[in-house]
């Protein structure tokens, strides 16, 4: 718990206030960093991809699913993995409701790995996700996105050390070891289509995917906040776990 103050109802009313003050101008930020967003450049993608999903093969223009908007979370699920990473798995629980209202705005939504696209689908239905999931298995997608890297390059970047805590757990909890679980990186990218051309228009990698985290938000407004102090995320479970730890 973080240290507190015991006041009266008149001084919260009054340090509530100018703390609202202050809730609005990072509001008003927000939305002008939202239109810069949309002011950033459209790159044209030329590059071919081809993805394993559910109903076959399928391009990166094929992926948008006749809308005009496709935002790609890319879930931590290499192809030596076991399963699905569980922090990524916490982030993806939220987006069977989230998927029917981005559609209404004419975005398709949807997850990409490296794993074959079976390992895929078995997770999901472990987990009783309803949204597509494509594999990029064998291509250079996330690599030429600068999501994931090499073995050999996290290979010399693990020996180094600095690897906080939650990599060594969710290796372990993924059934590989560390090297090939951060060799298999996590960020979104949103890509546009106009006729028949592909355009990369934003990406995020990092505490840029916070967003879709829809539990920090909440926490963040509760008297102990995160508590997560140096156990960054090392406490989040798949959601079938929590009751067998």
């Amino acid at each position: 718990m973080t240290d507190r103050t015991i006041g009266t109802h008149e001084e919260w009313l009054d340090a509530r206030a100018g703390l609202l003050e202050q809730e609005k101008r990072l509001t008003r930020m927000g939305d002008e960093l939202a239109r810069q967003r949309r002011e950033l450049p459209w790159v044209p993608v030329e590059k071919e991809y081809i993805f394993q999903t559910e109903d076959g093969h399928e391009s990166l223009a094929e992926l948008f699913d006749g809308r005009s908007q496709l935002m790609i979370y890319h879930f931590m699920f290499g192809p030596t993995y076991a399963s699905g990473c569980p922090t990524n798995s916490s982030i993806a629980d939220s987006f069977n409701g989230l998927i029917p209202h981005l559609e209404a705005r004419d975005v398709t939504m949807i997850c990409v790995s490296g794993a074959p696209i079976e390992k895929l689908l078995a997770y999901k239905q472990r987990m009783g996700w309803s949204f597509n999931w494509a594999s990029s298995y064998q291509t250079d997608f996330n690599y030429d996105l600068g999501v994931s890297s090499t073995v050999e390059a996290m290979r010399q970047w693990a020996t180094e050390g600095g690897l906080p805590p939650i990599a060594n757990q969710n290796a372990n909890a993924c059934g590989t070891d560390v090297v090939n679980y951060i060799s298999e990186g996590f960020g979104f990218n949103t890509f546009a289509r106009e006729s028949d051309i592909v355009y990369h228009t934003y990406c995020g990698r990092g505490r840029g995917v916070e967003f879709l985290m829809g539990y920090y938000p909440i926490l963040d407004r509760t008297p102990k906040g995160r508590d997560e102090s140096q156990a960054f995320q090392t406490w989040l479970r798949r959601h079938d776990e929590y009751n067998s730890h």
